[in-house]
């Protein structure tokens, strides 16, 4: 190849590359803005940009001879003589560029040869044409460095491709990889269909406090923080639940919140510390009009994002048409073991557990004991959309009670994964502040799964809650199944992660 056809811009990769090598191309690139700035052409000096055309509607509708403006951030430069061509990179996606000394003029055309690098932001105009490759493009008539880039972009034809460097340096990896932006622009589309979906129902978006002076809600361990002015310990939220049913008691009927909790707990491929929630309430409601809202929530995601009843999860085909399964837990645990625990007594319950291999904390009764079967032993077999019903009322403190020490509960279950939460909400205060003692008793006893009692929700539910149905979905569970994402990590932006010493 001669040295006039030679890619004059390309770099090393930034993960993997020495310090060394990076260090120098990072000097290199200052000596550049420096002589910029010498000119009188600082590009950082610019405010704006009149953009009026991007990438992926020029390219899918092209009018050639049509007069552009776009900017984003050159991807390729190959220059060759006295004419080059690149690749622009914007919100909508790439289109190439075509760079003419005629056109833009000796000085100029020189300047973008040798001061403008990959990985810079620039704005051009120019007209459009389709190529005799067939390849659309823009043939440039003016060009502005809009930003200069100090460091280099990973290697263009591997990517950034080192996980933890991915999650670290997340503007990287959108940059340089097409089907992580698209994750996040899938990730808006299903969070908006959602609040399309509420609004339309009548729900009323709200929000609530992330600052709680009491964890309650879940259970699950909270991050705690001090108040200096008030003096006081508090809890960032672990859930909304309690304060959009004061809102129920409150007479606005139909409430939802999507938005951040927090759980100070373990990390894997499911689970992240901060993580997105959607909870709604709706009065005169149960657990069963929640099943409803569940399927068509979900419906509605997968069709905002192009998808129809079946979506294919790492190699698996999930059908989301509905109705979806419906199974109380004593029959799905009798399913799975071929043991029925509410025919037992406590003793053959908990014998029972061992025989089964499970470990057996404290003094269950035959409902825990089925609770506990159903957690270790079924929950991974429910592959296909699934409603469990009938959840003992000592892991459902919040529910309404039903028969035989059972409550108007249930979790759904996709991919072996529990994706939401949901019941007939309880609303009977005597019967409440019962239950809440009941998890005091629990703590008392060391069960980390304990619910923290709130005295105050109590009150609210003594001026009078309306029977009610509430619902909570896992967003972020959702968005890996919609995504086909096999990580957590995949589908947060910005996830926690260990910082580096």
């Amino acid at each position: 190849m001669s040295e006039k056809n030679k890619d004059t811009n390309t770099e090393p990769m930034q993960d993997g590359a020495p310090a060394e090598d990076i260090g120098a191309i990072k000097e290199a690139k200052l000596a550049k803005l420096d002589m910029l700035v010498a000119a009188g052409e600082d590009p950082f000096k610019i405010t704006t940009y009149d953009v009026n055309a991007h990438a992926s509607g020029i390219t899918s509708a092209p009018e050639e001879g049509k007069t552009v403006s776009i900017a984003g951030r050159l991807m390729s430069k190959r220059v060759m003589g006295k004419a080059s061509f690149g690749h622009v990179l914007d919100r909508s996606g790439k289109i190439q560029i075509y760079v003419k000394s005629d056109n833009l003029g000796a000085e100029k055309y020189d300047a973008f040869k040798k001061q403008i690098d990959i990985g810079d932001i620039i704005g051009v105009t120019g007209e459009v044409f389709v190529t005799h490759r067939g390849e659309v493009s823009v043939a440039v008539k003016s060009l502005t460095l809009l930003s200069k880039a100090l460091l280099p972009l990973p290697e263009k034809w591997h990517g950034l491709k080192d996980n933890d460097l991915r999650y670290r340096k997340r503007y990287l990896d959108l940059i340089v990889n097409d089907d992580v932006k698209d994750t996040f622009i899938k990730r808006s589309k299903i969070i908006s269909a959602i609040r399309s979906y509420l609004d339309a129902d009548g729900f009323l978006e709200v929000e609530t406090p992330i600052l709680n002076t009491v964890a309650g809600g879940a259970a699950a361990r909270p991050f705690v923080t001090h108040h200096n002015t008030l003096d006081l310990d508090m809890y960032m939220r672990i859930a909304p639940e309690l304060y959009l049913k004061r809102l129920i008691v409150g007479g606005l009927e139909r409430v939802y919140e999507l938005g951040r909790n927090f759980r100070n707990e373990g990390m894997d491929i499911k689970h992240n510390p901060e993580f997105t929630m959607m909870e709604l309430y709706q009065a005169y409601g149960d657990y069963e009009t929640m099943m409803t809202r569940t399927e068509d929530i979900y419906r509605a995601a997968a069709h905002a994002i192009g998808l129809g009843d079946k979506i294919m999860y790492q190699g698996k085909e999930i059908d989301i048409s509905t109705p979806w399964r419906r199974v109380t837990m004593r029959d799905i645990v009798k399913e799975v073991t071929g043991v029925d625990f509410m025919a037992l007594d406590k003793a053959q319950a908990q014998a029972e557990i061992v025989r089964l291999g499970l470990e057996l904390e404290g003094d269950k009764n035959a409902a825990e004991c089925m609770y506990v079967a159903f957690d270790k032993l079924v929950e991974s077999t429910l592959i296909q959309p699934t409603f469990v019903t009938g959840y003992p009322i000592e892991v459902s403190p919040l529910a309404k009670r039903s028969d035989g020490g059972l409550t108007y509960r249930f979790e759904f279950f996709i991919n072996g994964w529990e994706g939401g939460n949901a019941y007939s909400e309880l609303n009977d205060p005597i019967d409440q502040a019962k239950r809440f003692e009941m998890q005091r008793q629990m703590a008392k006893r060391g069960d980390e799964d304990a619910q923290a009692a709130d005295d105050d929700f109590v009150e609210a539910l003594e001026y009078g809650m309306p029977p009610t149905g509430g619902l909570g979905i896992g967003i972020d569970r959702m968005v890996m199944l919609l995504t086909d994402s096999a990580s957590i990590r995949d589908v947060i932006l910005f996830p926690t992660m260990k910082p580096r010493k």
